[in-house]
């Protein structure tokens, strides 16, 4: 056993010396060099449809989770977001000057990022990574999932391939081909920055590495309707997050909280776009198949994550109307005492009915604390207090206003979020960011403090407006 210890060790010391010594040239780059890099690697997934195609069928069989349509969508859209989110960044040098209070801005490299890669998002993630990498002159080695590990080293080769063409070293992006636990633990050891998407336990490691981390919340977004909302235009954004990759992405629609004197309506306006609602008896088959150990594990049965919906229902053993896309399951327990309160990743949708607006806190604060806090709540509504309310008064970092939610979160074209594939979840959700996860978490900053006239208020100026208290 230690001998096979050091010899991860040893494995992992290996690669993080080609990476440092990558890295170390990288630091030599100027700013026209990144930022041609980094719209080469964008234009490389995202304008060659036929590698696309080729990347998005090549994770599809490797992983079976998600559809070929969807990851081609999820390349091209939130790459080509993330690069213009960072185009005209500035990384190099001098980057920001405050006249008035002395102080220039100069931003660095991390170092070497220890990335884990989720079996989702295998193809998606790495290359939203490299554009971020590159423009920070860091270096990356990738942990992927085990089930997506073809997909990443594919990716990284790709990468491996631009920077030659550049003549930049290759070593900038290297991917672990043979993904272990081990492997994972080492390289967040000796890594500079921990990059971990993933599953709770695994960014429960990155915390616990020592190495400094940025972390990712587990998902379960939930999705209030109240009564002011327009039921029809709410179900097709609802099925459209939640079938987009057949539910892959933590985003997606777990649960729906509906006011009580629309929820019959919504319902109606779910089936019309091909939603099911289960009886009590197939809700508790699905439950069965879905957590087959529950409550004593909570693991999901991996053969439903991410898979189709009749491959779904067969497993169940339930039957569903041709067309069906989304299985709803009624609910009205919260918390612990039921798992479809928590993320099901998966294309099953728990359904909630509200009487006001303290009832839907209660049931999404709830829920979220058994599952997901911090990461983000949705609402279809047009009454702007209710709205505010409900931000004032979840634990969560995002609330995404009638718009689909697995599309927002991570950044769309017609929101100012910025594009990502990881979403900080605050304390909340155990993570020390409480917002999407961008090229400024790939830097370092030096601040230049220079002497400025002595700006010391006096008293009468210091608490002009305050009276204490006798």
């Amino acid at each position: 056993m230690a001998n096979q210890e050091m010899s991860i060790e040893q494995y992992i010391s290996e690669l993080m010396a080609r990476a440092r010594k990558a890295q170390k040239l990288a630091e030599r780059l100027t700013q026209r060099e990144v930022d041609e890099m980094a719209a080469a690697i964008t234009w490389e997934f995202v304008c060659n449809d036929n590698l696309l195609q080729e990347l998005a069928e090549f994770s599809f069989n490797e992983c079976r989770m998600g559809d070929i349509p969807s990851k081609i969508i999820k390349v091209k859209s939130k790459c080509r977001g993330v690069y213009f989110d960072v185009k005209h960044e500035k990384t190099v040098g001098i980057v920001e000057e405050i006249p008035e209070k002395g102080l220039v801005r100069i931003t660095k490299p991390v170092g070497v990022i220890g990335s884990l890669v989720p079996g989702t998002q295998g193809e998606m993630h790495p290359i939203i990574q490299a554009i971020n990498v590159i423009k920070a002159r860091d270096a990356i080695i990738f942990s992927p999932h085990p089930k997506a590990k073809k997909t990443t080293a594919r990716i990284c080769n790709i990468l491996r391939d631009i920077m030659k063409r550049y003549n930049a070293p290759e070593d900038l992006f290297i991917c672990i081909e043979d993904p272990s636990v081990e492997k994972t633990k080492e390289l967040m050891k000796q890594c500079d920055l921990v990059m971990a998407t993933g599953g709770h336990p695994m960014v429960v490691a990155a915390y616990s590495s020592g190495t400094p981390s940025f972390g990712v919340g587990a998902g379960n977004a939930i999705i209030m309707i109240d009564e002011t909302a327009d039921l029809a235009e709410a179900a097709k954004k609802i099925k459209l997050s939640k079938t987009f990759d057949l539910a892959a992405g933590c985003s997606c629609d777990n649960s729906l909280v509906i006011e009580a004197s629309v929820y019959d309506d919504m319902l109606a306006e779910l089936k019309k776009v091909g939603a099911y609602l289960a009886t009590p008896e197939e809700k508790i088959k699905i439950r069965k198949a879905l957590w087959p150990n529950w409550p004593d594990d909570l693991a999901l049965n991996r053969d439903m994550v991410a898979s189709p919906v009749e491959n779904i229902a067969r497993i169940a053993g339930i039957s569903i109307p041709p067309g069906t896309t989304i299985i709803l399951v009624e609910e009205d327990q919260t918390g612990a005492v039921t798992p479809f309160a928590g993320e099901k990743m998966c294309l099953v949708t728990a359904v909630y009915r509200y009487k006001d607006v303290d009832d839907a806190i209660r049931i999404i604060n709830t829920n979220q604390e058994y599952s997901g806090a911090g990461h983000s709540c949705g609402i279809y509504s047009k009454n702007s207090d209710v709205i505010e309310e409900l931000a004032l008064r979840t634990y969560t970092t995002r609330v995404v206003v009638n718009q689909p939610q697995s599309y927002t979160n991570t950044g769309n074209w017609i929101s100012g979020m910025p594009f990502t594939s990881s979403l900080g979840c605050g304390t909340w959700g155990g993570n020390v960011a409480s917002e999407n996860i961008t090229l400024k978490h790939y830097l370092n900053n030096t601040w230049v403090i220079r002497e400025i006239p002595n700006r010391e208020p006096t008293d009468e100026e210091l608490f002009a407006g305050f009276t204490p208290k006798q």
